[in-house]
């Protein structure tokens, strides 16, 4: 086990050098020039108006060396945990990054949670009742809700919801009332999770919808195999065969899955952030894209990016818990 743990961080290294190569000359390749957005003149002829300005932009953030340059000196930033300030404010990248994770963490959480507590014992259930109403009652609605697009739903809640002509229950946009900060910690707890009502259930719909069905495909799998068909033979109560014996091989599907949780936990939903004024990850990358701010955007892909190989190693070693007969060791 500890060489194949040693193995595969050692091949991350070469992973992420890969990745954040890719993710350099992609975004220093997209059209648009920082420099001239930052002197506002964006789209105009540099050679008459204020070109000046922007040659000066270009050599303060270094954008008039070529591309190779630029990449190196990122990178021995990188070793030293520093990944640059950002173009819009001058502010460190990680500064900004730091402010915008705690609310996507919460976010997030708060979604996943949701989706599993209710989309596991939904899919189980669909698998026990396979074919029969309760089966197809819970198809048609999943499919329902699956076929929803985001934004449609969230400008529905917010038209129903969030506006004094129907139902005014909850902010319009934001995580945080105005003074709210002054409140004692429940009631400022209480606030953040009036704002975050409308956002959670946008963000979970859809995962609930898929997760269940991919549920209900693994279980199904499962309890069609002989050692199921044994257990009952042998006179076990149903619940032990489904929950000892075939819940815990379904499982092992769902490891995978959650190999990519960790990333979308920090990564945040640009839809929905952007929609609801939520100041998190996903707005964060957003407005980073559209100012072409190189070291912000980078700071992110780069983080994503690790997390990712993390999680996807988290889970490799998750399986050895689940299923005893999973030995990395013997593979080397």
């Amino acid at each position: 086990m500890m060489t194949y743990l040693i193995r595969r961080l050692l091949l991350m290294v070469p992973t992420l050098f890969g990745i954040t190569v890719m993710t350099f000359l992609i975004v220093h390749l997209t059209p648009g020039d920082p420099a001239a957005l930052q002197s506002g003149e964006e789209g105009m002829n540099a050679n008459v108006v204020a070109s000046e300005v922007i040659e000066q932009t270009r050599k303060l953030y270094g954008l008039d060396q070529p591309i190779p340059v630029q990449y190196a000196k990122w990178v021995g930033r990188l070793v030293r945990l520093d990944f640059g300030t950002s173009f819009a404010d001058d502010r460190p990248v990680l500064d900004k990054i730091w402010e915008a994770i705690p609310i996507t963490l919460l976010l997030n959480v708060l979604s996943i949670l949701l989706i599993y507590l209710v989309a596991l014992p939904t899919g189980v259930l669909s698998a026990l009742r396979s074919g029969r109403w309760q089966d197809q009652a819970i198809a048609l609605f999943l499919y329902l809700l699956y076929s929803l697009p985001t934004f449609w739903v969230a400008s529905l809640l917010l038209t129903f919801f969030s506006v004094g002509d129907y139902l005014d229950w909850f902010p319009l946009f934001g995580y945080l009332s105005d003074g709210a900060g002054l409140l004692p910690w429940y009631r400022r707890v209480a606030n953040v999770a009036w704002h975050l009502v409308l956002p959670v259930i946008c963000l979970t719909y859809g995962g609930f919808a898929f997760l269940s069905r991919f549920g209900r495909t693994v279980m199904l799998e499962v309890i069609r195999q002989d050692y199921i068909r044994t257990a009952r033979a042998k006179g076990l109560r149903e619940w032990d065969v489904i929950v000892r014996h075939g819940l815990r091989n379904a499982l092992i599907p769902f490891v995978t899955l959650m190999g990519t949780i960790l990333p979308a936990l920090l990564g945040g939903s640009i839809i929905i952030e952007q929609i609801f004024g939520i100041p998190g990850m996903g707005k964060l990358s957003f407005d980073a894209v559209m100012a072409r701010d190189y070291p912000l955007v980078m700071g992110i892909a780069t983080i994503d990016a690790a997390l990712t190989l993390f999680s996807l190693l988290v889970s490799d070693l998750l399986y050895v818990m689940i299923d005893p007969r999973v030995s990395f060791g013997r593979r080397l």
